[in-house]
């Protein structure tokens, strides 16, 4: 792979409008407003921040072109999308594109990329060092499920979360159980904390127990994990035998639980099945179980993304995109990530330069000069 791969003439940066159900846009005016002050152009698809409540007038203010999808595709050098969009079929070779491919669930995709030239670099896949916090697509978006999580199940509950002493009797406070105390989990404690729940969490890393008790909840501990120390903050399998400790452990926290969120997500790999169905049939009417894991299978065997599945008076609310009920802020973030990692792939004059020997760079290209480049995914 060569280092190098510049451009002598100027960049074109182009924004692509998500398909229907997703609200959020790769780059807010005030994120385009940096790129054009580069000396970097920049085209929007018509109507692709509307659902961010950024108007088409907010764009154009800042210098950017408003063009059809179809100009967008074939004159930009660099292409911004969140998600896979079918026409990358329809470019030119040597175009670059950037969003949340998910590659480790769509390996023959990523092959017809390869075969047709196109370069693709997946943030999902950054490798999550210190360096890479700053693009980590994966935890700003987390942070926001994890807190729209809670509000979703406080929205589904029909009890209160804190206690409440009145002369018409006591209310105990809600019991919360979060599975996985990862970027998404840790903001589910505090905001459970904050509404006044009663929060107890589990996690495969016994490292996270300080962070989970400095936030108020209590961590519940199973020995013999896995060391996940080399997998880059991802989550690693784990043994037949921990598993089976672990599940025991989670019956008897399910059981109590009036609220549980799970968060347990393993990449290129379907969702492990935390909460079986004798743990469900074991919960109290009116509980409600969030699933953030329900767009890979999900942490219940009755999960279904986009979806509430009622299980013997238990509701099971799959939502794996609830960053895009918060669609101003998420774009927000994402956009401070996209803009963080263009500086990694463009030179200060506002040309493309295409690194190698960065290990960001490399580790999140999924396809380049004809092949697919990413060692997990080639596998």
């Amino acid at each position: 792979m060569p280092i190098l791969n510049t451009q002598s003439m100027g960049m074109t940066i182009g924004i692509l409008k998500e398909p229907s159900a997703e609200t959020r846009v790769s780059l807010l005016p005030e994120a385009v407003a940096t790129l054009i002050k580069k000396g970097i152009t920049v085209q929007i698809e018509q109507g692709a921040g509307e659902k961010a409540f950024s108007s088409d007038d907010d764009y154009a203010k800042t210098g950017a072109h408003l063009k059809s999808r179809q100009e967008v595709l074939q004159t930009s050098d660099i292409i911004l999308a969140i998600h896979q969009f079918t026409e990358v079929d329809t470019l030119p070779a040597q175009k670059i594109i950037i969003g949340v491919f998910q590659p480790l669930f769509h390996p023959g995709l990523m092959q017809d990329w390869a075969k047709q030239g196109i370069t693709s670099f997946s943030l999902d896949m950054l490798p999550r060092t210190t360096r890479a916090q700053s693009m980590d697509v994966l935890s700003s978006q987390a942070n926001i499920a994890g807190y729209k999580a809670v509000l979703l199940a406080a929205n589904n509950y029909g009890r209160y979360f804190p206690m409440f002493m009145t002369a018409a009797g006591s209310i105990a406070p809600a019991k919360i159980l979060i599975l996985g105390a990862g970027v998404a989990g840790l903001q589910a404690i505090a905001t459970a904390k904050r509404l006044g729940a009663v929060v107890e969490v589990f996690d495969t890393r016994p490292a996270v127990k300080e962070e989970v008790m400095s936030l108020g909840a209590k961590f519940v501990e199973v020995e013999g994990a896995a060391d996940a120390s080399k997998a880059g903050g991802y989550a690693v399998e784990q043994s037949e035998e921990y598993k089976q400790r672990q599940q025991q452990k989670i019956a008897e926290s399910a059981a109590k639980a009036d609220i549980i969120i799970t968060t347990a997500q393993i990449p290129g790999k379907k969702a492990p099945i935390l909460l079986t169905e004798a743990m469900l049939g074991n919960m109290r009417n009116g509980s409600v179980i969030i699933d953030l894991a329900a767009a890979t299978g999900g942490n219940t065997p009755f999960s279904k993304n986009n979806e509430t599945v009622v299980h013997k008076g238990v509701r099971i609310i799959g939502d794996s995109n609830l960053p895009a009920s918060m669609p101003s802020d998420a774009s927000k973030l994402y956009g401070k990530n996209v803009l963080n990692f263009l500086q990694l792939i463009t030179t200060k004059e506002g040309t493309i330069n295409l690194n190698w020997e960065d290990d960001l760079v490399k580790g999140s290209c999924i396809t380049h000069d004809g092949a697919v480049v990413h060692e997990r995914v080639k596998q």
